[in-house]
């Protein structure tokens, strides 16, 4: 046992490292895993090299990130650790993916979740509008639209418009009587019983 309080032994490699060099285990009485984060990822990559070998399926090229930087499987591109989030369970305590590559699968997820898309569908969507907002026709087309009560996504508005149809509750006649104000018609509504008004025709 490490006479320092920061400090611990790896089972494995018998090395004393700070506490810091041990992935977390919640099984364990003082939180941490028993063999040090360097050593369990050298038993994860032969076990890997193992089963890769076994399914007679290629090993993939290892590649040599410098110091406090790590591959990302994902775009391929090597990085700074401060381009990963932080996962305690992993052996070398980093994501398995790059903090980019994360937020396209998360905004991916969010489009395929609330509109039921794809974002090669969105973008189809965006292409047939010329990537302009098909409400104003000025704006780069950036929020997907869509029904509340149906699901319906009719098309992809810029921020203005959106939020603008949002603040009209979606109502058709609402963004009718707008339009009819701006153009120097302004409907004053009649009172015809507590609380209901109706409008001249």
């Amino acid at each position: 046992m490490a006479d320092e309080p920061n400090a611990k032994q790896c089972r494995k490699c018998e090395r004393e490292l700070p506490l810091a060099a041990f992935a977390r285990d919640g099984n364990r009485r003082d939180g941490l895993q028993v063999h040090c984060r360097e050593c369990v990822a050298e038993y994860s990559a032969a076990h890997y090299r193992r089963r890769r070998e076994a399914m007679g399926k290629p090993l993939r090229e290892k590649v040599d990130a410098p110091a406090g930087h790590k591959l990302c499987r994902t775009c391929g591109e090597v990085k700074p650790h401060s381009e990963w989030h932080r996962n305690a369970t992993a052996s070398d305590g980093l994501s398995t993916r790059c903090k980019a590559c994360r937020a396209v699968e998360g905004r991916a997820g969010h489009l395929k979740r609330h509109y039921g898309l794809t974002e090669a569908e969105r973008d189809a969507m965006v292409a047939s509008q010329r990537g302009l907002c098909v409400i104003c026709l000025q704006a780069p087309a950036v929020h997907v639209d869509h029904c509340h009560k149906t699901g319906r996504v009719p098309g992809v508005l810029c921020f203005n418009c959106n939020s603008a149809i949002g603040k009209l509750g979606d109502d058709p006649d609402a963004v009718r009587r707008a339009a009819s104000y701006l153009e120097g018609n302004s409907w004053k509504p009649i009172l015809v019983a507590p609380g209901v008004y109706q409008l001249p025709s």
